[in-house]
């Protein structure tokens, strides 16, 4: 066949597309991309555009394209039409064809847009994380969040497996969460931001920001070998250490030597290290006998004891000899918990070129309490929570999570500087004039067994309430106040302006602006606290006077 013949018999379009379809989200005005997973931006009869109508026409890379180009068309047709040229070879000829290809631009949400119109409208988030094997210190963030209405401007509050995610509508909200965060606790973070959309005729753009904030992996009554640099650099203080509090720093303790010292959270990225064991490797003691040096450093007292593995007594006769901080609270026949050094095996660095021959068999963390004094049971007070979801938590993660807050709620009860820092709130379950009897006759057995009283006390328990609580017939009991109660209001009502005026003007803020009234709300609730403690103590004083004259 001639050339002619050919071009009119053969069809060298035979197995191309002539259809198509474009996902595109009119949000955004982004088009899907032939690979189905990213979203790209490409105006109408744009080079970005013909590239992807190009892309997703079936059987095209079995010939030469030779052109191509748009077919104008009406914007709210939803139709785009592609002229192509193609070449192919064909009995020694080359054959050339044009043809039409339209495309009908379907409505497709992205995955950006449907997040966006789910309300989950957030601009910034705080991922809260901490590489240890318990959730101790998210339980005690919560409670200062909680204390300090640190949360106050945040969307919602999702729990993970490792930490917490607070979202946010602005990035300075998500700022201050950080400031706090970074007051209260030794952390660094990082910060990242991602381009969701922009505006080239405005010249704007939409970021959402990430701050990953990362705490110190190194919590209460942990067992440490700090790097020899480090050590040297702390005044030469032993590498082997315990630690005793967190605050913003790590407050560590030699309990050979009672020499304490503090590691900021600079300090800490400058020489890194972790712990060698934790409490979940803690061990029972009885002390068999111990006696005080005489040496002390501020509530810590140096003592040589003598102890026992609890479980060992009526197998063998192992004892154990060393140097503790605790002389100021342990005496003969207590339990107490602590490190079985001699069968920890510490995959570190830093212990492996610690001199063995300076090592000691027990560190000793902490004294424990009879059942009879730190019973559940015995609880007259419980904690508020955050209004968290749980995402990616499995059911064995649940399960640890409630050891985990028991663990803490005992340490609460253990530790009053610890707890000092946090509130309690009497539980409305619980019957007020039995718990008090109860009290004193825990007190009384304390007493008599020369034991201190490491229990919640009625006094340090607050209501459950708020400031703005009333009852039902608020309103009909304000209309029927006396002009001596009028009054009263009045007067209290000129003394909120006063300090709001005051609280305006420190900040630099207008007197309307929710900041200043959070902070006057905050400073209501504090001395709501601190009488509420105080009518707590006169009332036990009280019970107890009466007790003791029957």
């Amino acid at each position: 066949m001639c050339v002619d013949c050919i071009r009119n018999e053969v069809d060298i379009t035979d197995g191309i597309a002539k259809h198509g379809i474009l996902n595109w989200c009119r949000n955004c005005e982004r088009y899907l991309n032939h690979n189905g997973q990213n979203w790209l931006v490409a105006e109408l009869e744009s080079r970005e555009l013909l590239t992807l109508c190009l892309k997703k026409i079936r059987g095209l890379g079995k010939v030469r394209v030779q052109d191509a180009g748009f077919i104008w068309t009406e914007p709210h047709s939803r139709r785009i039409k592609v002229k192509v040229v193609i070449e192919k070879d064909f009995n020694g000829a080359i054959v050339r064809h044009a043809f039409v290809i339209e495309f009908v631009v379907q409505s497709l949400q992205c995955p950006q847009c449907q997040r966006r119109m789910a309300n989950d409208n957030w601009k910034a988030i705080v991922q809260v994380r901490q590489r240890v094997d318990h959730k101790k210190t998210f339980y005690f963030l919560e409670q200062l969040i909680l204390k300090h209405k640190a949360h106050s401007f945040t969307i919602n509050i999702k729990e993970r497996p490792d930490g917490l995610d607070f979202y946010y509508s602005s990035k300075s909200d998500a700022m201050k969460m950080v400031d706090f965060l970074n007051a209260v606790a030794p952390v660094t973070y990082k910060t990242s931001e991602r381009l969701i959309s922009t505006d080239l005729q405005s010249n704007t753009s939409n970021y959402k920001f990430t701050y990953s904030v990362d705490v110190v992996p190194i919590c209460k009554n942990d067992l440490v070998c700090l790097p020899k640099q480090l050590a040297r650099q702390l005044g030469n203080i032993d590498q082997l250490l315990i630690c005793y509090r967190v605050g913003n720093s790590v407050h560590l303790i030699d309990p050979r030597t009672l020499q304490v010292t503090e590691i900021s959270v600079h300090l800490f990225n400058r020489h890194p290290f972790r712990a060698l064991s934790s409490q979940k490797h803690l061990v029972e003691y009885t002390i068999l006998e111990i006696e005080p040096t005489g040496v002390t450093n501020g509530k810590f007292a140096m003592a040589e004891f003598t102890a026992a593995r609890t479980r060992d007594f009526g197998k063998n006769d192992i004892v154990f000899q060393g140097r503790t901080h605790l002389g100021n609270v342990l005496k003969t026949g207590d339990t107490c918990l602590g490190f079985d050094i001699g069968y920890l095996n510490f995959n570190d660095e830093n212990a492996n070129e610690y001199p063995t021959d300076r090592l000691p068999d027990v560190a000793l963390i902490k004294k424990t309490y009879p059942e009879r004094i730190r019973s559940r049971k015995n609880r007259t007070w419980r904690l508020q929570t955050l209004n968290k979801e749980s995402e990616g938590i499995s059911k064995r993660d649940e399960e640890k999570a409630v050891a985990d807050f028991e663990g803490f709620l005992e340490d609460l009860e253990e530790d009053r500087e610890l707890r000092a820092n946090i509130n309690l709130y009497r539980d409305p379950n619980v019957d007020l004039q039995a718990a008090q009897l109860a009290e004193i006759e825990r007190r009384q057995y304390l007493e008599q067994e020369g034991e201190e009283d490491p229990s919640v006390g009625l006094e340090e328990l607050l209501e459950d309430m708020s400031i703005n609580d009333a009852g039902p017939d608020a309103e009909d009991a304000a209309a029927e106040l006396d002009p001596a109660q009028a009054a009263l209001l009045e007067q209290q009502h000129q003394a909120n302006l006063a300090q709001l005026q005051q609280i305006a003007a420190h900040f630099g803020l207008p007197i309307d602006h929710p900041d200043v009234h959070a902070h006057l709300a905050a400073f209501q609730q504090e001395q709501l606290l601190l009488y509420q403690q105080q009518q707590q103590q006169l009332l036990l004083e009280q019970q107890y006077a009466q007790q003791q004259q029957q």
